[in-house]
């Protein structure tokens, strides 16, 4: 069973009707029981993301390492990194070896990130499967990650600084984007994990 994880910090309900759309079973709930894939949305900081989530961290943790699917969406995303500046210093999951950084201010575009940007993709497989260079996808964010390792880029897009649009580190994948709000290609990112 496909579970959206319910921890207060995400936009839950366009996530399950999306995948519902897709005609594949989920569930969203507070915990992770039968999980064969994991979905972890996010909207809001890290820091108080990490605070609901501290219950579930070692499960998820050893979900994850157990060979479990998990796509981090937006903040979902984040949380999977090491650790993150957002409004001080916080620790993560440490799924993926990197950072959380804010997107600079001094470079004269609007921060928060909000609106339809160009996808590079980078690996073969994994997200974004399928994807073209150049489709677009749906932005809401301050912060960006940083992989300590290049090879967990699944797909870059630029915004000043270029930076990861996509991750996957083996069973573990993310996106700084809404895949939900994104349209036919955001379909076809999910469609990519659910059938991973």
């Amino acid at each position: 069973m496909t579970v959206i994880l319910d921890y207060g910090m995400g936009n839950l309900r366009s996530v399950e009707k999306a995948v519902e759309f897709l005609g594949y079973p989920v569930r969203v709930q507070p915990h992770l029981d039968n999980a064969t894939k994991l979905i972890i949305p996010g909207v809001g900081a890290f820091g108080a993301a990490m605070e609901r989530l501290r219950p579930l961290k070692d499960e998820i943790v050893e979900l994850a390492r157990s060979g479990v699917p998990v796509f981090g969406i937006c903040l979902g995303q984040q949380v999977l990194f090491d650790r993150s500046e957002e409004m001080g210093a916080h620790t993560g999951l440490g799924l993926i070896a990197g950072e959380v950084l804010y997107l600079p201010r001094n470079l004269g575009l609007k921060v928060p990130h909000v609106g339809w940007s160009p996808l590079n993709p980078i690996q073969e497989g994994g997200p974004t499967a399928g994807i073209k260079a150049g489709e677009q996808v749906y932005f809401v964010h301050s912060l960006y990650t940083r992989c300590d390792d290049p090879s967990d880029i699944a797909a870059t897009a630029e915004y000043g600084p270029v930076f990861p649009a996509a991750v996957r580190r083996a069973n573990v994948w993310g996106c700084q984007f809404h895949p939900e709000k994104s349209g036919d290609v955001g379909l076809r990112i999910l469609r990519n994990f659910l059938e991973c």
